[in-house]
């Protein structure tokens, strides 16, 4: 879906008033483009030769890191247009007739249903995107200096992602009435937020003081 369409036709889909793409697309979206940018960092640092001064270990770091960022960049591509699919099954839900006892008890479980399955693509995407900090973190360290700065945006896009995936799980959550289900989302969404801004906080840091 999003994989071939250009920047101008997802942003007018993104700025209409259909409800998919939304945010949770725009969260994947960023995502990718950090690890886009994690990506250029390790092109731009591999041929160079300050590179050649790196440890075997360190080189291998960086490969790897470069695999790595190609790899997210399509799971991140996959979920945007996950989000998008989920989140149409919550309108089909509330499609459903509700003329009857039957139908309305049928249709408020197709919608609660339909929440929890909206609720778990964003949740998917903040856990596939706290897996790049540690690779961003690397490059933080082992990247070419001269793109450095780009680490820095790569960390911020990831953060702003990973909020923006946040938000949506909770949004969706506001529509769930399982009480221990919503226990365990608040203590995932706590402890997710907590170590988003512990890696992104780290990483900044990095990059300031070497560009200070």
């Amino acid at each position: 879906m999003f994989k071939n369409v250009t920047i101008n036709d997802f942003l007018q889909d993104l700025a209409s008033n259909s409800p998919a793409p939304g945010g949770g697309s725009v969260a994947g979206l960023s995502s990718a483009l950090a690890a886009a940018l994690g990506s250029m960092v390790c092109n731009l640092t591999i041929p160079k030769k300050a590179f050649e001064k790196l440890s075997e270990e360190e080189k291998s770091t960086v490969h790897s890191s470069l695999e790595a960022c190609k790899e997210s960049i399509d799971k991140y591509i996959e979920l945007m247009e996950e989000d998008t699919r989920s989140f149409m099954g919550v309108i089909e839900a509330y499609k459903l007739p509700k003329d009857t006892e039957e139908e309305v008890e049928a249709r408020n479980k197709a919608v609660m249903e339909g929440y929890k399955v909206a609720l778990e693509t964003p949740k998917k995407l903040c856990d596939e995107s706290l897996k790049l900090y540690p690779v961003l973190d690397s490059l933080a360290d082992l990247g070419n200096k001269n793109a450095i700065s780009d680490v820095g945006v790569a960390a911020l896009m990831l953060y702003a992602s990973i909020e923006s995936a946040l938000l949506n799980v909770i949004i969706n959550l506001n529509s769930i009435d399982e009480i221990g289900y919503k226990d365990e989302i608040n203590k995932y969404i706590s402890a997710a937020k907590e170590k988003n801004e512990a890696m992104k906080n780290k990483i900044i840091n990095k990059v300031n003081s070497k560009i200070s």
